[in-house]
């Protein structure tokens, strides 16, 4: 049985799928990331989760007809305290969409929305960690902001979280990494240009593959759409963003060996 290796304070420890067919997705992130699927029951509905061999990795939950958002990723940074985070959250400018709540024997969550607009959940360990693969195939990764202001969400985020904002204009393009003490654990870029208009702020989560041609392949086969085609990243390896069925949508990359 492999080890787990759970994310530390400040760091990106949980993508979870809200969808309209959690029975289409379960087949289609088989097929994409290869991954598992298990139903835990709860009070709302099956909780789907989804396993990278015998690892948590991510997972999923079937929207509700109340739910008006389209089909989309959640992410959750893990924090030492729900409440105080999203207290502090609240001073910064965030709306909270979901007020600190147990989920018994796992652990307490709050959604907020932040300034820009993106929204990001607050996790309290509990019994639960999060997912316990990052970095190898099947796991998360990286996980990215696209802003329209990101010098506010710079602001915001470090002093949130007590990140380190290091922008760099590598490549042609500006790119913000956030630092989690020397750890980067995410990103940002800007939401300039026309092909940006009326697409949200947004957090999206960035899964690692074996191929990121093969996976590229794999989402066509089943009825998904690749928005970015597998390009290369120079010193960072090769990804593509991907569009689900349902409309949900998440990046892919092969790694470059270290």
């Amino acid at each position: 049985m492999s080890e787990p290796q759970f994310a530390p304070i400040g760091h990106f420890c949980w993508p979870e799928l809200a969808t309209t067919d959690i029975a289409a997705a379960k087949a289609y992130y088989g097929t994409l990331f290869g991954w598992s699927a298990f139903d835990v029951p709860s009070a709302m509905g099956n909780y789907t989760i989804f396993r990278a061999g015998d690892l948590d990795a991510a997972a999923g939950y079937q929207m509700g007809p109340q739910q008006s958002a389209p089909p989309h990723w959640n992410s959750y940074v893990v924090v030492e305290s729900a409440d105080r985070s999203c207290a502090r959250a609240q001073e910064l400018g965030a709306q909270v969409l979901m007020a600190p709540t147990d989920i018994p024997d796992v652990g307490r969550m709050a959604f907020m929305r932040d300034p820009d607009g993106a929204s990001l959940a607050l996790w309290q360990s509990g019994k639960h960690r999060g997912a316990g693969l990052f970095g190898r195939p099947g796991g998360l990764c990286w996980t990215e902001l696209y802003s329209r202001d990101t010098a506010a969400s710079i602001a915001f985020y470090t002093a949130l979280f007590g990140w380190r904002a290091v922008t760099k204009n590598d490549f042609g393009m500006t790119y913000t990494e956030f630092h989690a003490g020397e750890a980067p654990i995410g990103g940002m870029m800007g939401m300039e240009g026309p092909e940006w208009e009326g697409v949200p702020s947004a957090w999206m989560p960035y899964i690692a593959v074996k191929d990121a041609d093969e996976a590229a392949a794999a989402l066509a086969r089943m009825g998904g759409v690749c928005l970015v085609p597998p390009k290369d990243i120079p010193t960072v390896g090769r990804f593509g963003v991907a569009k689900d069925p349902q409309g949900a949508v998440i990046a892919f990359i092969k790694l470059l060996e270290r």
